[in-house]
């Protein structure tokens, strides 16, 4: 029930303003009153609707919504406003990777530093092997790695959006059948440099990596 009103309401076909009652929602989606009290209670601890007493459960404007809400990502990448979902979690990539990349560089304990090269071999070995789901894992194993090793915990909380980032993107059939040789080397590029303590290198290997999926999710929407 949760999933089936939070996509209405992220993919714009329960508009912001729009009005819902607990009997309604209970009646529509065969849920008892405790259920659809706990999808309210979901629903406005995600900022995305409102409740108050005479009124009923209003949807709120898209500008109050909890935008790092992995839930919330999933929903609007399986909608119909994939595409500007992915510009916008991009840009928001675009702008922190890197720099948690340049921080892992000079602030990662040598167990991390390990860690991150043991990663990108198995990136490499399970890209050659063309086995997409095991990529995947290790994928969101190395980027939440390099956002934790940025010893800054605000980077660090943002590893559950970028997991949806690239869980969507397998999903919706957004990567190649085999990822490109460009990325996995820049993946592997990125643990060499923070294995040196090489900052300046880490970032730009980081940024290499945010371009070559900027491009990659631009060619399937063309």
């Amino acid at each position: 029930m949760l999933d089936a009103v939070g996509t209405a309401i992220a993919c714009g076909q329960l508009p912001p303003g729009s009005v819902l009652r607990l009997e309604e929602l209970q009646q529509s989606h065969g849920a008892s009153r405790t259920v659809a009290r706990e999808v309210v209670r979901a629903l406005e601890a995600m900022r995305l609707t409102t409740s108050k007493r005479r009124v009923g459960i209003t949807v709120r404007d898209c500008a109050d919504w909890n935008h790092y809400d992995p839930r919330l990502i999933r929903w609007q990448l399986d909608s119909e406003h994939r595409p500007v979902a992915l510009r916008n979690l991009m840009e928001l990539r675009w702008a922190v990777e890197p720099s948690a990349a340049r921080f892992a560089a000079l602030r990662a304990s040598p167990e991390d530093r390990g860690r991150l090269r043991a990663l990108g071999a198995r990136l490499e070995a399970t890209a050659h092997a063309r086995d997409l789901t095991t990529f995947l894992r290790h994928d969101i194993a190395f980027h939440h790695l390099v956002l934790a090793a940025s010893g800054n915990p605000m980077f660090g909380q943002l590893s559950a959006v970028v997991a949806e980032v690239l869980t969507g993107r397998t999903e919706h059939g957004l990567m190649p059948l085999e990822p490109q040789p460009e990325a996995v080397a820049l993946h592997l590029e990125v643990a060499h440099a923070v294995d040196r303590g090489d900052a300046e290198r880490a970032e730009q290997a980081m940024r290499g990596i945010m371009l070559q999926a900027r491009d990659e999710v631009a060619e399937q929407f063309q």
